[in-house]
């Protein structure tokens, strides 16, 4: 039988890379996003690459919305074996400055968007005897820059969200993979929430910058699904802080972070 996933913000960035890397192996894609019209041009790549894909409008903020198109992957697909749970905005300002408003959306979308998809999925999992669940987080939900207290908290939250249903989730024959890519090349400014202009022109700064892209992360999401591994770190200097962080006594790495991120919180 031909496997199926469904992708959460799967229109673009990151969601659109891992629709056409899933294609690619032949398989059922389907891409949940409020993007119709960058939905549509996503499956006719997806169908182009080998794969079937198809377009559901999703709000990933409403159960109803996602249990909508959990109803309607059973009812025409027998089921899904893969939900990549990747819709996500990005939000950033100094402490004292950044409005409740952007804390409360990012949570929403970010956490509760990704909580949603685990809590709607997992009854399916469970009845079929197996799923895989691929949550992207980032690097900010290891590391926490200044600036981006909002992101950053909602990012770690999804970790231990992926955490906790790795291990509660075991005994049920259901996978979870958590991606913590750093910055990589994608649209995700699109949906930058900040009063401070200058957070933004620094996420496009390091945008332009990245050695890898969102192709990349999708292929290091594959292995990692393929492999059964957790997290999911694709460059080797973000796998090095991440062991440095681990590693080093506390007050080491934070004085370290605070010299490498003097220019940003200027």
């Amino acid at each position: 039988m031909t496997k199926r996933i469904f992708i959460t913000g799967g229109a673009s960035g990151l969601g659109r890379a891992m629709a056409e890397r899933w294609a690619k192996a032949g398989w059922r894609v389907c891409i949940g996003d409020i993007h119709a019209e960058r939905g549509a041009e996503t499956v006719a790549a997806i169908n182009a690459l080998g794969g079937e894909g198809r377009f559901e409008w999703v709000d990933v903020t409403s159960e109803a919305s996602l249990q909508a198109v959990a109803d309607k992957l059973m009812a025409d697909w027998g089921g899904v074996d893969v939900v990549a749970n990747n819709a996500g905005i990005a939000t950033g300002g100094a402490i004292e400055t950044h409005s409740l408003d952007d804390w409360q959306a990012v949570l929403n979308i970010n956490v509760l968007g990704v909580a949603r998809g685990c809590k709607i999925f997992t009854p399916i999992f469970k009845q079929q005897g197996s799923g895989y669940f691929i949550n992207t987080a980032s690097l900010a939900g290891l590391i926490h820059p200044p600036m981006m207290a909002s992101y950053n908290a909602s990012k770690a939250a999804t970790v231990a969200l992926s955490e906790t249903l790795r291990i509660e989730l075991a005994a049920d024959n259901i996978g979870v993979t958590v991606l913590c890519p750093s910055f990589f090349q994608t649209n995700l400014t699109e949906s930058l929430r900040s009063e401070d202009p200058n957070i933004g022109l620094m996420m496009n700064k390091l945008f332009k910058r990245a050695s890898f892209t969102a192709d990349d992360v999708a292929e290091a999401a594959w292995r990692a699904m393929e492999k059964g591994e957790f997290h999911v770190i694709v460059d080797k200097p973000s796998q090095l802080i991440f062991r440095l962080k681990r590693f080093l006594p506390f007050k080491r790495y934070a004085n370290l972070m605070i010299s490498r991120t003097s220019k940003m919180r200027r």
